[in-house]
């Protein structure tokens, strides 16, 4: 009865532990989804111009950002103008 109880045993650990890596395998795909990786990217992102808590538009950055477009056309055009 004793090996009958190990073995039982045993078959119980390796089932939990197919369970346990099936489920890993899982949540790694899912992580590894391209949708998945798409909607973490977006959402860090909106994150980082509105205040998830309030709702509300974070101007500091929407201003450094759009200061940071205008600079980079105005080099561009610059450059353009200097190199005619």
């Amino acid at each position: 009865m004793s090996q009958d109880n190990q073995l039982s045993s045993l078959e119980r650990e390796i089932e939990e532990t197919r369970e346990r890596l099936a489920s890993t395998i899982d949540q790694l795909l899912y992580r590894a989804s391209p949708k998945t990786i798409v909607g973490r990217e977006v959402s860090s992102i909106k994150a980082h111009f509105v205040d998830p808590a309030t709702g509300q538009p974070r101007t500091d950055n929407i201003l450094k950002t759009a200061g940071i477009v205008v600079g980079v056309v105005t080099l561009f055009v610059v450059v353009r103008k200097v190199v005619r």
